[in-house]
């Protein structure tokens, strides 16, 4: 399993006791195949932080339509990221908001190769 974490960069202590739980019942091929199916979906905090850096130039909520939040990204697109308060919430909690979504999909990918 370690080798396949050193592809991760800046992993969140929270994704790192997924991986742990997941991959501690999965076969070597399984593992494998998890990590090919998460590396394609995981997000990385920076980009959720670029991306929400940008609702201060007019382009809000891009973060949410990339995290698959597509009602609170035309939200956003709508209200001016509500009024500048959301984007800041956003941008304060950028990090919760990518390993919320990378969770998500790391238990997708899990069920996916057939664990859970």
């Amino acid at each position: 399993m370690d080798n396949y974490l050193m592809g991760f960069q800046d992993l969140q202590p929270a994704e790192m006791a997924g991986f742990k739980e997941l991959t501690s019942s999965m076969t070597e091929s399984q593992q494998q195949q998890f990590f090919m199916l998460y590396s394609g979906k995981r997000k990385k905090p920076q980009e959720i932080l670029l991306l929400t850096c940008l609702g201060f130039v007019g382009a809000s909520g891009i973060q949410r339509f990339v995290l698959d939040q597509v009602g609170m990204g035309i939200l956003y697109l709508l209200t001016a990221g509500l009024c500048l308060i959301g984007t800041i919430v956003d941008l304060v909690n950028y990090k919760k908001l990518a390993t919320d979504y990378n969770l998500t999909q790391m238990y997708e990918s899990a069920r996916m190769v057939g664990i859970r």
